[in-house]
């Protein structure tokens, strides 16, 4: 009996972002299911109580297994699709890539998206007026300190969190590329960073995340550049 995944998400949500990208490379099929959640759909509600994307539902039959929220799909990714590896090779590999994994998921959104992405995204989602200039100020000082941590890691590494490249990679990526969709990022400060996500972005499982586009917010002149 064949298996149905259908991933539940936000395009301009990081997280969301993040389990696309697994999915992706890990060659998994599945169908998508836009949702919006600042408007609390019943029906998404009944999925995952908090109201947060991703949600993946994979059916079989009449079977339904749903998993909530990207760390939780990224785990299962791994135990469903073990040939293509994302964690790493060995325990300090593996140990780093979830490190990094937090770093992004807590660190990193609670200094810079709570700021950055609330004032230019959810703001305007929430129809909450003009963003605040001191907000997006703070945001980006803390994105400059974020960007000399990540451009130090990977002038020493080959990928984020070791020789090859893991979850970690995309859950920056996954973070980046949505400050780089309104032009957040200054590329040139960070030639180390920006030599990664060229690599980043020219993988054929990133080409989905350059089609996205939302109503009344458009990309940066070269969201969907892979020559920027």
């Amino acid at each position: 009996m064949s298996l149905v995944r259908t991933l539940h998400h936000f395009p301009l949500d990081p997280a969301s972002r993040q389990v696309r990208l697994s999915l992706g490379e890990k060659r998994l099929p599945f169908e998508e299911v836009v949702v919006r959640y600042w408007e609390q759909p019943k029906t998404f509600l009944a999925l995952n109580a908090s109201g947060l994307t991703p949600v993946l539902v994979e059916q079989t039959g009449e079977a339904q297994l749903v998993v909530c929220e990207a760390r939780a799909i990224l785990e299962h990714l791994e135990t469903q699709a073990p040939a293509h590896d994302l964690l790493g090779d060995g325990p300090a590999d593996r140990a780093e890539t979830r490190r990094l994994l937090q770093w992004f998921d807590r660190k990193f959104d609670l200094e810079v998206n709570a700021y950055l992405l609330h004032e230019k995204l959810e703001k305007r989602l929430l129809k909450l007026g003009a963003p605040d200039l001191y907000n997006m100020r703070q945001g980006r000082d803390a994105l400059r300190v974020h960007l000399i941590y990540v451009e130090k890691l990977l002038q020493a590494r080959d990928w984020l969190a070791g020789r090859r490249l893991s979850l970690a990679d995309f859950a920056a990526a996954a973070n980046i590329s949505i400050l780089d969709y309104f032009g957040d990022i200054p590329w040139r400060d960070f030639p180390a960073l920006k030599i990664w996500y060229m690599r980043i972005k020219s993988r054929p499982t990133f080409r989905p995340l350059l089609a996205d586009r939302w109503p009344g917010l458009a990309p940066s002149s070269n969201y969907d550049d892979l020559d920027f």
